[in-house]
């Protein structure tokens, strides 16, 4: 099979990985990749965002099937013009991709279906949404209603750092996604992160992460795309599952099929299990960046007849199996991250790390430049470790984060901290 993925991430690489260990695969393309993916496929320089032309390049190519791995393809509607063309592709339409792309119709979507989820309201204005804050009163959650790369979402303890929030949104620090808000309860608990794969009417329930959103140590400072993740959640046990998949899962394909736009692809839950149950906080349309970065380490078999089970509507008889092992990933970022990323700084070490056992480096955002690889993001290299628990797996991902020759790099120390406290 001749598979194009989209994308250039960690995620990306990771997904890579995984399709190039297929015995079904023939080729692997990745637009426009990055060097990481090198070692496992074919680079295109290809700007996704014209999409006649990633259609000329599949005609070209004779693709089988497209992977779109970010979300703002998705919402941009390439899953739609590539099935037009009569190209098999992996990812929802634009208008199922509404869940992650309007955080608005997501929460009306629960309504309608009594999907559990946090009291909220919706504004398209300042003065109305400050109104609903100071009547609520903090802590409470302010989110850009669009696609934000992660960082649209500040959880105010104060009415004053929530009223800032709403400023932020409505004053362009998110561009179009701040047009609208959504201001939401502030739900106690811990989260997770789900996922499953989906044909439109069959959800295949994968397995769950936790990642650390803050960019310090402690869950300090301000939100980011995600600083590390690790794979199971130990608070998600099959008894869990059950429910999300009932409660939640469920009726979300139920009512988006009723909209008249089925989902297909991959449903990514972020949860917050409570005292009473598990609520979702927000649906993203594509694996999480970095939880697929230990999803795919735990996945055993292969991934690439999966993705095609589900672009073709024929999940109904697909399993999926997993190892016993835990996967953690430690995200290493330029400095400056999350807000000014500083580009350039020259990498060194790779070589030491690739040595080691049980460990696997995915480039997040970095590039060649005279022979050197350099940061060229904020988000910059994903150290994977797995181990027979998340404490092994932890400290195998930091033995190779020391090994690594970049002193302008900087992560936190601590990722993986609520399950090894489970574990001790």
């Amino acid at each position: 099979m001749r598979v194009l993925l989209i994308g250039g991430g960690g995620r990306e690489h990771a997904l890579a990985a995984k399709l190039a260990a297929s015995p079904r695969l023939t080729t692997l393309i990745c637009a426009p990749g990055s060097p990481g993916t090198e070692a496992v496929a074919t680079n295109a320089v290809l700007d996704v965002g014209d999409h006649k032309a990633v259609i000329d390049l599949c005609r070209i190519q004779s693709v089988n099937l497209v992977v779109i791995g970010p979300e703002a393809p998705l919402v941009a509607g390439l899953a739609d013009d590539l099935a037009a063309a009569g190209i098999a592709v992996f990812g929802p339409t634009a208008d199922a991709a509404r869940l992650e792309g309007s955080k608005g119709f997501t929460k009306e979507l629960c309504d309608r279906q009594g999907i559990p989820t946090a009291a909220y309201g919706r504004f398209n204005n300042a003065p109305k949404a400050k109104a609903y804050v100071r009547q609520q009163g903090a802590p409470i959650v302010i989110k850009a209603d669009g696609l934000a790369a992660g960082k649209g979402v500040t959880v105010a303890m104060t009415v004053e750092e929530a009223l800032a929030a709403i400023d932020d949104c409505f004053e362009g620090a998110f561009g179009d996604a701040g047009t609208e808000v959504v201001v939401e309860e502030f739900l106690e608990g811990e989260e997770v992160s789900f996922f499953c794969l989906c044909d439109g009417k069959t959800a295949l329930p994968l397995t769950s992460a936790q990642d650390h959103k803050r960019v310090g140590d402690g869950d300090t400072g301000p939100n980011t795309g995600g600083m590390g993740a690790y794979s199971p959640a130990p608070v998600f046990d099959a008894g869990m599952q059950a429910r999300v998949m009932d409660e939640i899962i469920a009726p979300t394909l139920k009512g988006m099929a009723a909209l008249g736009c089925p989902f297909t692809g991959v449903l990514y839950a972020g949860l917050m299990v409570t005292t009473e149950g598990p609520k979702l906080i927000e649906y993203n349309v594509r694996f999480g960046d970095p939880e697929c970065q230990v999803i795919m380490p735990r996945l055993s078999g292969d991934l690439l007849p999966l993705l095609k089970a589900a672009a073709d509507g024929e999940l109904g008889d697909a399993t999926t199996r997993w190892t016993d092992d835990a996967a953690l990933t430690v995200v290493m970022c330029a400095p400056g991250y999350p807000a000014s990323p500083k580009k350039g700084s020259v990498i060194g070490g790779l070589d030491k790390v690739e040595a080691l056992e049980n460990v696997t480096v995915f480039h997040a955002g970095t590039a060649m430049r005279d022979g050197e690889l350099i940061a060229n993001g904020g988000r910059v290299l994903n150290i994977t470790a797995t181990g027979g628990t998340v404490s092994e797996a932890q400290a195998r991902a930091y033995q190779a984060v020391n090994a690594i020759d970049w002193p302008e790099g900087f992560c936190r120390s601590d990722i993986g901290w609520r399950a090894i406290a489970r574990e001790r």
